[in-house]
């Protein structure tokens, strides 16, 4: 039954998550929003909403292991498993403004991240300063790349002021319901697994949390790849690994300080960098991710989950 109620939580925080993004993409048109706006902030925001009311939950429940599992695990899964996956469904091209924007605040905000988490604790005074770089960064993309690309275009966003007002507003009630009902009964039954089991949260945190709240940025870049959209895959991912840890952590922090327990330190941090780094060359190398290196890049995901049970 356990089992049972943690896909079923899995299942419900995954639907509010798009019932969300669907009902207030839809708000936004109607206020006049453009196509590229809506993706940068609603889209965006609503992807990793999941990310965001999982760790709330569990840091509100005393389970800061599994608030920071959540965010360390879900940006290792993005950078391997499902970029590996995408890759490998279809070989990825990067275009330079990736390694000098997307990259480099992925990158700059990683390291910030380890640093700050040093004393043992993410407060809420650093939980600000997230939310404000948060900022900042969103509207320097949207400054600089004048409307980034989305998943959404002109003609959807013309579909979307046509969807009447109350219905809008009932997909955006329902998916925030969906997403705290959710969000609770994934967390309440992650734990009770992992004391089953006799494994840390830690470990549910990076491997049973981490992937489920990540199977969206999965999914759209997967069918990215398939329809041969690489920019939107790879923005997908690089940024969804930015907004985890400005935004969710940010968020999370300021709602209640996150503990960060010393083996956060020497094991997981030091593979989300490691991965980071090794992302480096792999995208510069011809300035596209071939099926070989999507192969490896799952085949280190692998080593990681074996060095961590």
């Amino acid at each position: 039954m356990t089992y049972l109620l943690l896909v079923i939580g899995l299942v419900i925080l995954l639907a509010g998550g798009k019932l969300l993004v669907d009902g207030a993409s839809a708000l936004a048109a109607k206020l006049g929003l453009t196509a590229g706006l809506i993706g940068l902030t609603v889209v965006s925001f609503g992807t990793s909403a999941p990310e965001l009311l999982v760790s709330v939950s569990a840091a509100l429940k005393g389970n800061s292991d599994i608030s920071l599992g959540n965010v360390i695990g879900s940006n290792i899964t993005n950078i391997s498993l499902v970029l590996g996956i995408s890759a490998i469904v279809f070989p990825i091209a990067i275009h330079k403004s990736v390694l000098k924007l997307d990259y480099l605040f992925m990158l700059l905000s990683s390291l910030l991240f380890y640093i700050l988490s040093f004393n043992g604790l993410i407060s809420r005074i650093e939980g600000i300063l997230f939310v404000v770089l948060l900022v900042v960064l969103n509207w320097y993309f949207f400054r600089k790349l004048k409307g980034p690309a989305a998943e959404l275009d002109e003609e959807e966003t013309e579909n979307l002021k046509k969807s009447p007002i109350w219905k809008a507003i009932a997909l955006v009630l329902g998916g925030v319901l969906g997403l705290y009902f959710g969000a609770d009964l994934f967390v309440d039954n992650a734990v009770e697994i992992s004391k089953i089991f006799g494994i840390s949260e830690r470990v549910i945190g990076v491997t049973v949390i981490a992937i489920g709240t990540s199977l969206p940025e999965l999914t759209t870049s997967i069918i990215a790849a398939i329809n041969k959209k690489t920019d939107i895959a790879i923005g997908n991912i690089l940024g969804s690994n930015i907004m985890n840890i400005l935004a969710i952590i940010g968020i999370t922090a300021l709602v209640q300080p996150i503990s960060v327990s010393e083996i956060f330190l020497k094991q997981d941090f030091i593979w989300m960098l490691a991965l980071t780094l090794l992302l480096f060359p792999i995208l510069r190398t011809k300035l596209r991710i071939s099926r070989w290196e999507g192969m490896l890049l799952v085949m280190v995901y692998a080593v990681y989950i074996f060095t961590i049970l």
